[in-house]
């Protein structure tokens, strides 16, 4: 499964950690997906959601 939000399409994004020593290897930041059960257009489907969108009220959680 990619880490991509359904919504916004937030995914991963890549850098390096550095040490003290300035030693440096590759990591990755992956955003905090959620899976939920949203509605979009009256219907009812699960959807992997990062929590920035479901704070500001992009999508509508199902009931």
């Amino acid at each position: 499964m990619s880490k991509v939000c359904e919504i916004c399409g937030k995914k991963p994004i890549y850098g390096n950690n550095v040490s003290h020593a300035h030693n440096k290897t590759r990591r990755r930041w992956e955003p905090n997906l959620q899976k939920m059960r949203i509605e979009i257009n009256g219907s009812v489907r699960t959807a992997r959601v990062c929590t920035s969108c479901l704070k500001n009220g992009y999508v509508k959680k199902a009931v």
